[in-house]
């Protein structure tokens, strides 16, 4: 094999690499798993938001707050890891500007529903007043399947 050859080889095989890059970054890559991802809109007849994981939540779609945030509802004990679980709020574009526990009233080894509650302290947002608050289910184990939240798009006050 001479030297020309060799180098055209090299470059073959580095087009090749860049190609197979470029083709799985436009039809995306898949590695097989979902997270749960759902957007309550739904509303009983007091007007409360409610899921099969989470009920009487004092925050509805759309409603406007202001700081600080006291958030109560019920939660399904599976939600819980030693009693809490994650809550965020973000802004229009996704950045987080508060975020917090919710933690369990009662206690939160049961699958059925448990009281809690969560204060998130923020400042409003100075460009948009739309945003989101984002309830996500504990996961100590990191498995993605065990992944699940809920977001609620808000208004600012």
């Amino acid at each position: 094999m001479t030297k020309l050859q060799k180098i055209l080889l090299v470059v073959i095989i580095i087009l090749m690499f860049v190609l197979g890059g470029a083709i799985g970054y436009y039809f995306g890559y898949d590695i097989g798993y979902e997270t749960s991802v759902r957007t309550i809109f739904k509303f009983n007849d007091q007007n409360e938001t409610e899921n099969e994981n989470l009920r009487n939540l004092n925050i509805s779609p759309g409603q406007k707050i202001s700081s600080p945030l006291v958030l109560t509802g019920e939660a399904r004990g599976t939600w819980f890891f030693e009693a809490s679980f994650p809550v965020v709020l973000t802004d229009w574009d996704g950045l987080i500007i508060a975020q917090g526990y919710a933690q369990a009233d009662t206690n939160w080894m049961t699958t059925d529903f448990v009281p809690f509650k969560s204060t998130l302290t923020f400042d409003k947002p100075a460009y948009k007043d739309n945003g989101s608050l984002i309830l996500r289910k504990d996961n100590p184990s990191g498995l993605p399947e065990n992944d699940d939240f809920i977001e609620i798009p808000i208004l600012f006050e």
